[in-house]
């Protein structure tokens, strides 16, 4: 028999015991109630399993410590399709879907891509539901991550190849049309690594050396060597890098290259293509 205090537990009291702001108490309790949001709305006053209303709580004082939502629900949406994720992967960005419509606009019919440092499987998978036709390679050295991405490529029915290599050193023979990455970018004495959710997520995916360059430096000197002639290297960078991501492709001899600005209109993509 329940007891007087779990029988008044509604839904609509588990929200107002969230606090603000009232969108994250939403996903967490649909997450928990395995529900829409509307249903939310419809359904204010009807009591959950007491259990829930438990597994409720644990997760609104996770994320008043401090945790990531995308965590704390194992789930985050990305490109149109959701995406599990764990503390193992990088929580997928609505920016780094700039670097999924870029790809996109680039990539012929039949086209061979590389997804370095592919964590969670976001950008392979999303490329993947977008263009079957292509032929989509994602190599990340965390195995953890692997596991991850491996589940995502399945849920999706991705066709996606996964690979565990440090970026090109395990990689089979062979060269692809274009080379895409979100790698790690942020400096090592950033303050933001002390702020909101980078807290709580691998340094192995956000920690590019001093100045935040060491990965983008190495991807962007030995991708020519496997790019077909022609082909586009795609980086996602720090809002302030844009500018010395330019000098490094110009640097290591691509052409056509540019920075471009998110939606927040902020500098977040570079390009250039392999030399002819």
């Amino acid at each position: 028999m329940l007891s007087a205090v779990e029988a008044s537990v509604t839904i609509g009291s588990l929200l107002r015991e969230f606090g603000s702001p009232r969108f994250e108490a939403e996903l967490l309790l649909c997450s928990v109630l395995g529900c829409e949001r509307s249903h939310l709305i419809a359904h204010a006053d009807e009591a959950p399993d007491p259990g829930k209303a438990g597994l409720a709580r644990d997760g609104f004082a996770r994320r008043r410590a401090g945790e990531p939502i995308a965590y704390i629900t194992g789930r985050r949406e990305f490109y149109g399709i959701t995406l599990k994720v764990t503390p193992a992967v990088l929580i997928p960005r609505p920016e780094t879907e700039l670097l999924v419509e870029l790809t996109l606009e680039r990539a012929a019919p039949g086209a061979r891509v590389l997804d370095l440092g592919t964590g969670s499987g976001a950008i392979a998978v999303a490329l993947a539901c977008e263009r079957s036709d292509l032929a989509i390679v994602g190599a990340d050295i965390s195995e953890t991550a692997l596991a991850v991405a491996r589940w995502n490529v399945r849920d999706q029915g991705a066709a996606v190849e996964l690979v565990r290599s440090d970026w090109f050193e395990a990689l089979a023979p062979g060269r692809f049309d274009l080379i895409v990455a979100n790698p790690p970018y942020v400096a090592e004495k950033d303050a933001h690594l002390d702020r909101g959710d980078v807290r709580f997520e691998p340094p192995l995916a956000l920690l590019g050396g001093k100045d935040g360059l060491d990965c983008i430096r190495k991807i962007t000197a030995h991708a020519q060597d496997r790019l077909r002639p022609g082909g586009w290297l795609l980086l996602e960078h720090g809002y302030d890098q844009g500018d010395r991501c330019v000098e490094l492709f110009r640097e290591f001899g691509y052409i056509d290259v540019e920075s471009l600005d998110d939606l927040a209109g902020l500098p977040r993509v570079c390009v250039g293509r392999s030399v002819d």
